[in-house]
């Protein structure tokens, strides 16, 4: 007889991302020629020095529990990068390290909303957002905002969401898929609705930060709207832009009470984050941005590829990304194009069946007839798989 299980974990929906990645995975195993523009994660090696550090904490024995929030010497870190970098002050008692920056997300909803609490969520979304809230007991509000909107939430669609329900409202930028991000005049028109509501919690998820083109400034909606401060979290992390995926350190900042919630969480979720990884964020956080320009280079050529590439394929659109490793293409032409695919799930998954490429439908990100493109992989990949697309429609 099968167990039980409960309506919380029966609202939450399996990670796409990571099942094509599985499945992607899979396939290559049993010798298939498959080509992953799925996987959400840099194709370099964590930078040397990194490495030498979290071996050099193994060798010294720091390899024991740590306190729950992190060592002094990452968390004193992560405060020096909020100053240097985006100009947030925050103490010591205000940050907090976690197993990725997803954790730090879900404590965050867990400390905060109740049952019935309504969360905005943009779409497309990071996939991960809506399935958090749900096990929060949080209600997803999603405010769609497609290819014509520039993938932007507006401050008048903004307020049209909240209700006296609002309790939380997720932004991501540069964005997870779109690679989209604001200008400081975009989220100060939201900081101007979000004013108007006190009682709503902001999360601003930086994780790409780093990962701009055009030398485009990072700024974010509290920078935009400072008086936000005393609602506003500010999450990030180390592996996106250091290429720390496995290392799994994020981190948070914020005011006080919101903080030391989440860190009451994780003290009985996880506890703390990996301590030789703590060590080795720590060097990352502390050791420059000059490993970063050598991944960036390379994202940015990639970028101009495949959007030049996507663009002379038959029946799909896609327009230029402000940053991260990713391109979300409309492909709704195609999907008319292709016998027996009827939606972007389909296109998928006839994609990986027919071509050999492994892509993200944007059903998964709460946009349909979109796909994802990682261009984390390298330029000779992304020439084949594109070419392989291009084939679909090819006549």
């Amino acid at each position: 007889m099968a167990n039980q299980l409960s309506e919380r974990i029966q609202r939450v929906k399996r990670s796409q991302t990571l099942e094509i990645s599985a499945l992607s995975l899979k396939l290559k195993a049993e010798g298939r020629d498959i080509i992953g523009l799925g996987v959400g994660e840099p194709d370099f090696d964590t930078p040397q020095f990194i490495r030498e550090a979290g071996i050099q904490a193994i060798n010294d024995g720091k390899t024991r529990y740590t306190p729950v929030d992190g060592i002094p010497e990452l968390k004193q870190a992560i405060v020096d990068k909020f100053k240097r970098d985006n100009n947030h002050d925050f103490g010591l008692d205000q940050v907090l390290a976690s197993t990725g920056g997803k954790q730090c997300l879900f404590n965050l909803c867990q400390a905060l909303l109740n049952d019935g609490d309504e969360v905005i969520v943009p779409a497309p979304y990071w996939v991960s957002y809506p399935d958090m809230a749900a096990m929060a007991g949080g209600i997803p509000v999603y405010v769609e905002a497609g290819i014509d909107d520039n993938f932007k939430l507006t401050a008048e669609k903004l307020e049209a969401a909240i209700t006296p329900k609002t309790r939380l409202m997720f932004i991501n930028s540069p964005s997870n898929p779109t690679g989209v991000a604001y200008t400081q005049e975009e989220l100060a028109a939201l900081g101007a609705v979000l004013l108007k509501y006190p009682n709503i919690v902001v999360a601003t998820d930086d994780m790409y930060e780093h990962i701009l083109f055009d030398d485009l400034k990072f700024v974010n909606i509290l920078n935009a709207t400072p008086a936000l401060a005393d609602r506003c979290v500010v999450f990030n992390g180390v592996s996106k832009a250091y290429a720390m995926t496995g290392w799994r350190i994020g981190f948070a900042g914020g005011p006080k009470d919101l903080i030391q919630a989440m860190k009451k969480v994780q003290s009985q979720s996880t506890s703390n984050p990996c301590s030789v990884a703590q060590v080795a964020a720590t060097v990352a956080l502390n050791g420059g941005k000059d490993c970063i320009k050598v991944m960036l280079k390379s994202f940015e050529e990639r970028h101009q590829f495949v959007v030049e590439a996507a663009n002379n394929i038959k029946g799909m659109r896609c327009i230029p990304s402000d940053g991260t490793f990713y391109s979300f293409p409309d492909v709704t032409e195609m999907i008319g194009m292709v016998d027996g695919v009827k939606n972007d799930t389909e296109l998928a998954k006839h994609l990986l069946d027919k071509t050999g490429v492994a892509l993200v439908p944007g059903a998964a990100f709460g946009m349909e007839n979109y796909i994802r493109i990682s261009f984390a992989t390298s330029l000779q990949n992304l020439e084949q798989a594109m070419d392989r697309i291009d084939s679909l429609t090819r006549s």
